[in-house]
C-alpha cells in the first residue's frame, strides 16, 4: 500500500498558485494597498513574507491562529510605530539625530581638516576664539579666551611699534592670549589618579591593554583644569615628526622657530624606540612663550592680520600632554586607542561611541560650564525666536547620534518620518520640498509646511572644483613646451565642461558657475563683466556667455590633440578622473562628465575610491584629474588663494595645494598680499593673482553652491553659519513634540492586512478541497 503523502499548506499553496493564480492576485493586492497608503511603513513584500509563514504550518492551524491573531494585529497596529530605527528607551529623551555620509579619518585636531571631521571635532575641542552665533557680518568673540587677544608689533630689534604700523615695517607680531580659569577637561582615564595623585594608567603594558576593548572599559577616570601649557603643547604638535598637520607648512612660515623645531623633534625621534612617547614639554619652541598658568604668547613673522582667524580652529585648541602620553603606550594604537579615534577636549560634548561605518555618538561633557546663549544678535533674530534662550547655560541638547547614511533616499525618507531632525535637499527631492515663487525666490512647499518643516537658505563661502595635477606629464607638463601645451589642454576643457548645465540638471540651479577661486561675499569677488573669466567666457549683450566648443577645439589642436587625437602618437587622448566612491544616484553625474569631455573627443576614465584612499592618492600625487572642494575657514580671500600657493603643495609639503600648482609670479604676489590690511591696493593684487590663475587654469573653477536645508518644527535655535561648526551647543530640541509627530506620521494602518488574510483564507478553502480530490484520484489510480 502506498503511503498517502502528508497534506501540508505547501501543497495547497502550490496547487493554488498553479490553478487559481494567487501569485498575480497577491501582487496586485499589495500594489493596491501601497498605492492607497492603506499599509504605511510596511515593506511592500509583506504579503510574500506572509506566504512564507503559511509554508511552515498546516492549513487548519493557520486558520485558527489567524482568526485569533487578526484582531490583535488590527488593535495593536493602531497605536504602535513599527519602523522606529531607535530603541524605545530613547523616546522622549533630549537627543539630536543627525547623519553623516563619509567616515572621518582624523579626529586629532593637529591633523583633521575635512568638513566631515570638523562636524565632530568642533563640538569636542575649544580653540581660544569663536564666531558669534547670531551676529552678521561674522564677528570674532572669545571661547576659552577670557578676552580678545592683545596684538602688538615689533621691529627687527624687538622694539614695539605703533598699532597702525605698515606691514613693511613690522618684523614680528605678538599675540598675547589669556584664557578663562575654571575650564575642565572631559572625564578620561588619561587623568585618573590614585590616592597619592599618581597617574593610574600611564605605565601600562601590552598585557594590561589586551583585555581592554574600548576606552570606557578603564574603571577610573579623572580630569584637570585647562592651562596655558595645553595650548602651547598643541602648537608644538604641529611639528610632530609622526603626525602630518596640513597647516604645518603655512604655520612654519609664520610661527617663529616652528620649522627648526620640527627638525629638532625629528632628530630626537630617531634616538627613541619606535612609537614611544615623545615628550614635547622637554623641547622649547621659540615662537611660543608661557607667561603664567592662564596666559601665553605666540610670536609670528611680519604682519599677518589673518592669523587671528586661525585661533578659531581646532589646530590651536588645547591638547593635554597626559592624553598624548596615555595613547602613546605600547599596544594602544593596535586597538585604535589614539587621539585620531578618541579625542580628549574641554568642549560641550565628548565622543562616547566611535563606529564610523555605522554610528557615532556625542554626549554632554559633565565638566563643561561657563558658556551662555548670546543675549544680542541681529534685528530679525528676536522676531525669529532666536533670542528666547538669551543668557541660558549651554549646551541644551544632551546627546547627538550620528548615523551613517550612504544613500540619499533612505536619509530623505527617515527625515520625512521624523527620524532625522534636519536634512539637506537632494536633487530628486527638490521639487517635493521647494517651490520657486513668481519673484524667483525659493519657498517651502505646502506639503512640507503642513508638516511644520522650515526652509533655511544661504550662499556658501565654498568652491567645488575639478583639479588638474600639475605634476602629471599630460595635464601638467614637465618641459616648458609640454607645460605650454598642457595649459592649452586645460583651457579647452575649461570651456567644454558646462557647469551652468550641471547646476541646472543635478542641483536644481542651487549654485553659480565659478569664474575663479573666490566665492561671493569674500573680498576679491566681482559681479558682472568685471568678474568674468575671459578664458572660458565672454560678455555678450550685457550677459556672461560660455565660449563655444569650436573655440575649445581650436585650443585642443594647439595643445597637440586635433580632434582629440595625439599628434605625437596618433592615439586618442585618454584622461583619468579620480572621485570618491559614488552611489548609484551619482552614476548619471559621471555619465554627464564623460559627455562633457566627449565634446572634445577625449575619453574620460572614472576611477572611484573611498574618501580615505582618495586622500592618500592626492597626497602622493597619484591622481591626474580629481574633484574636490573647499569651505572657507575664515572670511578672507587668502583662505582660497593659499590653495594654489606653491609652498603649499600636497606632494612633498603636505599642504592644501592639491593641484601641486607652482607659479613664481603668483607666489610672489601671494606673499605680498597675505600680510596686507583690507583695502584697494590689496584688491588690485588679488585681481592680478586671479588673472594668472585663469590663464594657467590649474582648476576647472566649478561652482559656488547655494545651501538649502530643512528643519523640523521641534528643531530650534537654528541659524546657519558656514564658517562656524561648533554651533550644536546652541540648538534646542523639543522631544515631546517630536514623539507626537513621529506617532502621527508613522502609525501603521493595518486593517487592510486583515482583509487580505480573510480573502486569502477564502481562496485557500476551495484550493484545499480541489487539491485533496486530485490526490485521492492519483492514489486510486496507482492502486
Amino acid at each position: 500500500m502506498i503511503r498517502q503523502p502528508e497534506t501540508t499548506i505547501f501543497s495547497y499553496l502550490q496547487y493554488s498558485f498553479e490553478s487559481l493564480y494567487i501569485a498575480p492576485m497577491l501582487f496586485n493586492l499589495s500594489q493596491l494597498f501601497m498605492k492607497r497608503n492603506w499599509i504605511r511603513v510596511i515593506d511592500a513584500n509583506y504579503l510574500s513574507v506572509l506566504a512564507g509563514f503559511y509554508l511552515k504550518m498546516k492549513l487548519n492551524k493557520i486558520i485558527c491562529q489567524i482568526s485569533l491573531l487578526m484582531p490583535c494585529l488590527i488593535l495593536s497596529g493602531c497605536s504602535d510605530v513599527w519602523n522606529n530605527p531607535y530603541p524605545d528607551s530613547d523616546s522622549g529623551k533630549n537627543i539630536l539625530y543627525n547623519a553623516f555620509a563619509e567616515r572621518p579619518k582624523h579626529l586629532d585636531p593637529v591633523q583633521s581638516y575635512s568638513s566631515n571631521e570638523i562636524l565632530f571635532t568642533a563640538q569636542i575641542y575649544q580653540p581660544p576664539l569663536q564666531y558669534h552665533f547670531l551676529k552678521r557680518p561674522l564677528t570674532l568673540i572669545p571661547q576659552t579666551a577670557s578676552k580678545m587677544p592683545v596684538v602688538s608689533y615689533q621691529d627687527d630689534n624687538g622694539v614695539q611699534l605703533p598699532p597702525n604700523s605698515a606691514g613693511a615695517h613690522v618684523a614680528y607680531s605678538v599675540y598675547e592670549i589669556t584664557i578663562r580659569s575654571g575650564i575642565f577637561y572631559q572625564p578620561h582615564p588619561a587623568f585618573a589618579q590614585d590616592k597619592h595623585q599618581h597617574l593610574l594608567y600611564h605605565a601600562l603594558t601590552r598585557q594590561d591593554i589586551q583585555t581592554v576593548q574600548k576606552i570606557s572599559d578603564f574603571e577610573h577616570t579623572g580630569t584637570r583644569e585647562l592651562i596655558a601649557d595645553d595650548f602651547i603643547y598643541q602648537i608644538k604638535r604641529l611639528a610632530h615628526p609622526r603626525l602630518h598637520s596640513p597647516i604645518f607648512g603655512l604655520m612654519a612660515d609664520y610661527i617663529i622657530g616652528l620649522r627648526e623645531y620640527a627638525e629638532t623633534l625629528r632628530d630626537q625621534d630617531k634616538t627613541q624606540p619606535q612609537n614611544s612617547f615623545l615628550d614635547l614639554r622637554k623641547f622649547p619652541l621659540a615662537g611660543v612663550e608661557r607667561i603664567d598658568d592662564y596666559t601665553y604668547r605666540i610670536r609670528i613673522k611680519g604682519k599677518y592680520p589673518q592669523f587671528i582667524y586661525w585661533l578659531t580652529m581646532a589646530f590651536f585648541a588645547p591638547v593635554p600632554w597626559e592624553a598624548d602620553h596615555f595613547f602613546s603606550q605600547p599596544g594602544m594604537a593596535e586597538k585604535n586607542f589614539t587621539l585620531d579615534w578618541y579625542p580628549v577636549g574641554t568642549g560641550p560634548y565628548m565622543l562616547t561611541e566611535n563606529n564610523p561605518n555605522q554610528i557615532m555618538v556625542l554626549e554632554r561633557n559633565p565638566n563643561f560650564k561657563g558658556e551662555y546663549y548670546p543675549d544680542e544678535g541681529m534685528p530679525e533674530d528676536m522676531e525669529n525666536g532666536l533670542l528666547r534662550d538669551a543668557g541660558k547655560a549651554l549646551p541644551f541638547i544632551d546627546k547627538i547620534i550620528f548615523s551613517r547614511e550612504k544613500e540619499s533616499i533612505p536619509y530623505w525618507n527617515k527625515f520625512l518620518q521624523g527620524y532625522y531632525d534636519a536634512s539637506s535637499i537632494g536633487s530628486d527631492s527638490f521639487d517635493q520640498a521647494v517651490q520657486i515663487t513668481g519673484q524667483g525666490e525659493a519657498a517651502i512647499t505646502e506639503e512640507m509646511e503642513a508638516q511644520g518643516i522650515r526652509l533655511g537658505t544661504e550662499v556658501a563661502p565654498s568652491t567645488y572644483y575639478m583639479g588638474f595635477n600639475m605634476l602629471d606629464p599630460v595635464v601638467g607638463g614637465r618641459t616648458p613646451e609640454e607645460k605650454a601645451a598642457a595649459r592649452k589642454l586645460r583651457q579647452a576643457i575649461s570651456i567644454a565642461v558646462n557647469y551652468e548645465e550641471f547646476l541646472t540638471i543635478f542641483a536644481n540651479g542651487r549654485g553659480i558657475a565659478a569664474q575663479g577661486p573666490i566665492p561671493p561675499g569674500i573680498e576679491g569677488y566681482h559681479e558682472g563683466e568685471a568678474g568674468i573669466n575671459p578664458i572660458s567666457y565672454e560678455w555678450h549683450n550685457g550677459e556672461v556667455r560660455r565660449k563655444s566648443i569650436k573655440q575649445a577645439q581650436a585650443l585642443l589642436a594647439e595643445a597637440g590633440y586635433p580632434g582629440g587625437i595625439s599628434r605625437r602618437t596618433g592615439k586618442p587622448l585618454v584622461l583619468y578622473y579620480d572621485v570618491t566612491a559614488r552611489s548609484a544616484d551619482d552614476r548619471s553625474i559621471m555619465d554627464w562628465m564623460r559627455m562633457q569631455f566627449q565634446k572634445l573627443n577625449i575619453q574620460l576614465v572614472v576611477r572611484s575610491t573611498d574618501y580615505n584612499r582618495f586622500q592618500d592618492k592626492i597626497r602622493k600625487g597619484n591622481a591626474q584629474i580629481f574633484e574636490w572642494g573647499w569651505n572657507a575657514d575664515y572670511p578672507d580671500p587668502e583662505n582660497f588663494l593659499f590653495l594654489l600657493y606653491g609652498p603649499q603643495r600636497k606632494v612633498d609639503n603636505s599642504g592644501e595645494n592639491a593641484a601641486n600648482y607652482d607659479n613664481a609670479e603668483y607666489n610672489r604676489l601671494f606673499e605680498q598680499m597675505k600680510n596686507m590690511e583690507h583695502g584697494p591696493e590689496r584688491i588690485q593684487i588679488i585681481d592680478r593673482m586671479v588673472a594668472i590663475l585663469r590663464e594657467d587654469a590649474p582648476w576647472l573653477w566649478g561652482y559656488h553652491p547655494k545651501i538649502f536645508a530643512l528643519y523640523h518644527a521641534w528643531y530650534q535655535n537654528v541659524k546657519p553659519n558656514r564658517m562656524a561648526y561648533n554651533t550644536i551647543k546652541y540648538y534646542r530640541i523639543n522631544p515631546e513634540l517630536r514623539d507626537q509627530k513621529r506617532h502621527e506620521w508613522n502609525t501603521p494602518v493595518v486593517w487592510p492586512i486583515g482583509i487580505g488574510i480573510v480573502l486569502l483564507i477564502i481562496i485557500l478553502f476551495p484550493a484545499r478541497a480541489a487539491y485533496r480530490r486530485k490526490e485521492q484520484h492519483r492514489i486510486l489510480k496507482n492502486r
